[in-house]
């Protein structure tokens, strides 16, 4: 059976680096969106595009972006998250 190799440790009395939050902050149609763009090996479901209104099948790389303020009657903005093609994402600006 093969050895798994170790993992390298940080160097004595050094911290790992923090990971930094994979969203950035981007600005469309006037409004601030926290975008994250995801690999295909990372989504397991389907969604449907709100620009072309097609499918988004598991395994494709696309775009999660949703609102840095809320909308006026959604208790959160994450309500407002959906799931864009990469290029429908690019033509909203």
């Amino acid at each position: 059976m093969p050895r798994r190799r170790p993992r390298p440790r940080p160097e004595r009395g050094g911290r790992p680096e923090p990971r930094q939050s994979p969203d950035v902050v981007e600005e469309h149609g006037g409004r601030a969106w926290f975008v994250r763009r995801l690999t295909g090996s990372s989504s397991a479901k389907t969604y449907t595009c709100p620009a072309c209104h097609r499918p988004i099948p598991p395994g494709t790389a696309h775009v999660v972006a949703w609102p840095v303020e809320k909308a006026l009657l959604s208790e959160d903005a994450a309500e407002e998250r959906r799931h864009w093609h990469h290029d429908c994402w690019r033509r909203l600006r």
